[in-house]
């Protein structure tokens, strides 16, 4: 012990839903709630990790600043419509509190370098803290070389470069806590500045903690910007913050999610990096923001598609690295002993090497969504779209990986539903773009086709809904979409069928469900419930007349968020911990859907 400090007593893992997010829109930190970052790659989200104690366990390194002893979190909790988070501790009759936020911008201008910003403060009496500082850059955790300066303490390796300011002055050595006191109106600020092959930038405290504000004022003035009758508006504008972060500014990409292999089943295999951009759903958030005003969020992306795209044109691929290349080869890290215990932990997707026919279906419909908001497509645009809607045309028929990326083809009857909704949407936007006739037909009897075959192959008489493949007895949840097509009415006793099957089919609980029967997807061990499919289940019933239950498993779905309003992928419906990687994008854009589809379902 010194000074009260227990440094042989290793920190416990936090539960998943235990962290918040900071976010500058091209990286991400993860925060637990004793103040410790246990995740920050750079520069980029899908860089390597800097902090990776997450998954990497305690040799990959943090940068915990809270109480010095354990103690209670009384409040925590966002500043309204900002990307600051505020943490609160009792500790004997006082209260610390931290203060912090990564900064993206000043004036308008993108920051050369990572920047996070953390205050402590009391009001009451003083309090011990602790500063544990000890970045480990990599997967093999490499110590850096360190310089004391007189302004910072500067870690370095080859490629990157980090320092850490303080004021009023500490005497920080990586890898040992060091003990402050936190007196009253004597707040404590340390900055941490990130550089990789850019020139270390130091910013002094004081001029940092105004960048902070100045950060505050940008978000709520982009926040104050959405519709403010929107039903549940305030979970929304969370939802909304939380994908714009997660939003890399310098492509427009929006990433999955920040993290990889948070696990699906705790102690299994199926732990996935998730660090990448999959075009279905970056589409499917891009429709969001373009439903609550954010063209511009929409047109970014767009712009991004028709960049990372061009190589592999008119094949849409299954997901792509922030900068629109190859996703590196799927690979396991040795050493690694994953989140409790969950290996292996992995880099990079081999998901990026499949077929998804359902992709082209999101991305043509969020373009269409786009020009119906008064937003022609540029020419390129709309070639690039007529490409996709030929590949789809050419070879709907054949087996693809799905939604749920199974590693053996099948005729999935949701990929045959967003291949018809990828010709309609196209044929759409043909009315108001140049199509030469011939191309137009073809669509058109592919279209038609696929309809037909799906209605033939994919429904089955006698659970009354259409299933997971040509033949099968199972559900799919990702059949919850069919309201939303227009292929069949809403009205039709097979849309109404489809969605009571699977939510009485697929039900794990409550408002929760699973996105497809548990375990029959080819991998060992189980899973939880799947997020966003409980928020289409919302839409889907708001989109059908039945909008009093749509609010009330919308209300029941607010309860599973983590304490600062944010999802993970899925749900253990025993014990309501969230699993998978976190936040996660497409969960967030769903809540989003979902919120607006109750808003425009009609309330008689």
């Amino acid at each position: 012990m010194t000074g009260g400090y227990d440094t042989t007593c290793p920190r416990p893992p936090a539960a998943i839903s235990d962290y918040g997010l900071l976010g500058d829109t091209r990286t991400a930190a993860l925060v637990a709630g004793d103040g410790g970052i246990d995740w920050l790659c750079v520069p980029r989200f899908d860089g390597d990790p800097l902090f990776g104690r997450l998954v990497g366990g305690p040799d990959a390194g943090t940068f915990r600043v809270g109480p010095a002893r354990p103690a209670a979190v009384i409040e925590r909790r966002y500043r309204q419509h900002t990307a600051t988070l505020e943490t609160t501790w009792a500790v004997d009759s006082s209260r610390l509190t931290l203060t912090e936020a990564m900064v993206a911008e000043v004036s308008g201008r993108l920051l050369p370098a990572t920047m996070i910003i953390r205050r402590l403060s009391t009001e009451d009496a003083a309090v011990d803290a602790v500063v544990e500082f000890d970045p480990r850059f990599g997967v093999k955790h490499r110590r850096p070389r360190i310089h004391h300066r007189r302004e910072a303490l500067v870690c370095q390796w080859r490629s990157l470069a980090v320092s850490l300011g303080s004021a009023p002055t500490l005497t920080i050595e990586p890898g040992r806590p060091t003990l402050i006191t936190v007196r009253p109106g004597r707040p404590v600020t340390l900055v941490l500045a990130v550089a990789h092959r850019e020139p270390l930038i130091h910013v002094e405290p004081e001029s940092a903690w105004e960048l902070l504000t100045e950060d505050e004022d940008r978000w709520r003035a982009w926040s104050a910007e959405i519709d403010g009758s929107l039903p549940f508006r305030e979970h929304v504008v969370r939802s909304l913050l939380t994908m714009r972060l997660l939003t890399y500014s310098p492509s427009q990409a929006p990433v999955a999610a920040p993290t990889t292999s948070l696990p699906e089943d705790p102690g299994g295999i199926r732990n996935w990096d998730y660090r990448y951009v999959w075009p279905r759903d970056a589409s499917i958030g891009v429709s969001a923001f373009l439903s609550v005003g954010k063209a511009d969020e929409a047109r970014g992306f767009l712009a991004w598609l028709l960049h990372a795209s061009r190589l592999e044109r008119p094949r849409l691929p299954a997901l792509l690295t922030l900068h629109g290349r190859r996703v590196p080869a799927e690979r396991d890290v040795p050493g690694w002993p994953g989140y409790l215990g969950s290996v292996p932990v992995r880099i990079g997707n081999g998901a990026a090497e499949q077929h998804q026919l359902d992709g082209y279906g999101w991305v043509i419909d969020a373009a269409w969504a786009f020009a119906q908001t008064g937003h022609p497509l540029y020419s390129e645009t709309w070639r690039a779209v007529r490409g996709f809607a030929d590949v789809v045309a050419r070879c709907w028929q054949e087996p693809d990986a799905g939604i749920w990326e199974v590693r053996e083809p099948a005729q999935h009857v949701h990929s045959k539903l967003m291949g018809w909704l990828a010709l309609d949407r196209a044929l759409r936007i043909a009315d108001s773009h140049p199509l030469p006739d011939r191309q137009r037909r073809r669509w058109q009897e592919a279209r038609d086709a696929i309809a037909a075959a799906v209605r033939t192959s994919g429904f089955n008489p006698t659970a009354s809904s259409y299933v997971r493949r040509y033949g099968s007895e199972n559900l799919d949840a990702a059949l919850l979409v069919l309201p939303l097509l227009n292929m069949d009415s809403v009205d039709s006793p097979r849309v109404r069928g489809t969605i009571d099957a699977i939510r009485d089919g697929l039900s794990a609980g409550g408002p929760l469900i699973y996105r497809y029967p548990p375990g029959r997807d080819g991998f060992p061990g189980t899973e939880g419930a799947f997020l966003p499919c409980s928020f289409w289940l919302v839409q889907a019933l708001a989109r059908t007349g039945r909008r009093n239950e749509a609010i009330e498993l919308f209300q029941t779905m607010l309860d599973y968020a983590s304490p600062l309003g944010l999802y993970a992928e899925e749900l253990d419906p025993a014990t309501g911990a969230h699993l998978g990687n976190y936040p996660q994008t497409l969960t967030h854009a769903a809540l989003i859907q979902a919120a607006l589809a109750i808003r425009d379902a009609p309330t008689s």
